[in-house]
């Protein structure tokens, strides 16, 4: 059961997660764009790219899935503690990449260490996601509050991390970027380990791994939303728009390659912190400590088809354009910020739905499921980015992502209000 109001230890505790998460999202969203920008300067084509986060996101759903039932029998504070460290191997690992390597060898020793990267991150995701059901207060949306501050902050850190990527790619090079934020994760593992507040449950024995596959009908709707809402941001996010961007900012020089980096960097950063920004102020936006749960299921669903009308008339714009344009960007960086705000809502909503649908005694469950279906959206929206950007451009790249919020706003149809699957 939740609180019913945040004593002094677990909001200690939720400060401690919450710094955990934010240390390990700065570098997670810089390695992301460190990885990126590097690999396609060597020449990896849009779905080599792909390639390379690939193993990251299938990681995720595997680590999701087993990741409830770890928690639920170990504790929650040891898979925070084991995607921190996990991180940090992870980094001193790509470090050791060699660039006289073949191509070959190179994508599948990065694919490798990604993956390991994948595992840490939703380790880490995981056990902060469901500390905020154990730990927020119940009344006032207290719940609602909590949950979109951790996530609407964690975003517009890892925002920063984007920003920070590509800021020491074109400064300290790839090696010592890397081996920088290494040191940096491991400073702060440590001194988590040596701070955390109790508060957290330390697991319990008779915990059961069949456990972790739902029941509710609500929580597997809303996963299957995830799957498209997240795989519908991928489809662009990952590979095809950084790509566009780079044709379209670089001319082949060193000079124009750094430039590059650095706009697509602060662009990719300033979304993901809009992004983060919009999420933190969605209870406030929706009015949710004066709307009850049928209210906010019921804005999930129009929130969907808000978002959908977003990469449609993008799509339109790319099928006016004869190929890369000054119109066409400046239509493509506007459209895509209103994309992120709506999308921002359509997120937090889900985050807090989930956590409002599920029990305490199987929360970590619940959130594991969920989150597997997340990285299950994220991998389909990770290989479609680079297969319909080098197949359709950006009008295949864009109608797919069109149709997959399509899916998130059929699925989210599906929830209902009169399911008594809130409380313990």
């Amino acid at each position: 059961m939740t609180n019913a109001s945040a004593r002094p230890e677990g909001l200690s505790a939720y400060i401690a997660v919450t710094a955990a998460y934010w240390a390990f999202m700065l570098t997670d969203g810089a390695l992301r764009m460190l990885v990126l920008l590097h690999f396609h300067t060597l020449g990896f084509s849009p779905v080599q790219l792909a390639y390379l986060f690939v193993l990251y996101e299938i990681a995720g759903m595997v680590t999701n899935l087993c990741a409830g039932w770890i928690a639920a029998r170990f504790g929650l504070t040891s898979t925070l503690y084991a995607g921190l460290g996990i991180q940090v191997l992870a980094l001193l690992a790509l470090a050791q990449l060699d660039p006289t390597w073949a191509i070959g060898v190179s994508v599948a020793y990065v694919v490798v260490v990604q993956g390991a990267s994948g595992v840490a991150k939703d380790l880490a995701k995981m056990s902060s996601k469901s500390a905020v059901k154990l730990l927020a207060p119940s009344e006032d949306g207290g719940l609602f509050r909590w949950v979109a501050l951790l996530t609407g902050s964690k975003n517009a850190v890892k925002g920063l991390g984007f920003l920070l990527g590509a800021a020491l790619l074109a400064t300290l090079g790839f090696v010592w970027a890397v081996l920088g934020m290494a040191a940096i994760l491991a400073v702060i593992l440590i001194a988590v380990l040596i701070a955390m507040p109790s508060g957290l449950p330390k697991g319990r024995s008779g915990a059961k791994f069949s456990e972790v596959f739902s029941k509710s009908a609500n929580v597997n709707w809303l996963s299957l939303a995830r799957v498209f809402l997240f795989g519908a941001r991928d489809v662009w996010f990952v590979v095809g728009i950084p790509i566009y961007f780079y044709a379209v900012l670089s001319d082949g020089s060193v000079s124009g390659n750094r430039t590059a980096f650095f706009m697509i960097g602060t662009f990719m950063a300033v979304w993901v912190i809009l992004y983060g920004f919009m999420q933190a102020s969605a209870p406030r936006i929706l009015r949710a400590s004066s709307r009850s749960e049928s209210d906010l299921v019921y804005a999930a669903k129009g929130w969907a088809w808000t978002l959908s009308a977003i990469p449609a008339a993008l799509t339109v714009a790319a099928l006016a354009s004869d190929g890369p344009q000054t119109w066409l960007t400046i239509t493509l960086i506007a459209g895509l910020l209103i994309f992120g705000a709506i999308f921002a809502i359509n997120s937090a909503l889900h985050s807090y739905l989930i956590l409002a649908f599920t029990k305490a005694e199987r929360v970590t469950m619940d959130v594991g499921f969920y989150y597997m279906a997340n990285a299950g959206g994220r991998l389909a929206g990770t290989v479609l980015s680079g297969a319909t950007y080098q197949l359709g451009g950006l009008t295949l790249m864009l109608g797919t992502a069109t149709f997959m919020v399509g899916g998130a706003a059929l699925a989210a149809g599906r929830l209902r209000s009169d399911l008594q699957t809130s409380t313990t």
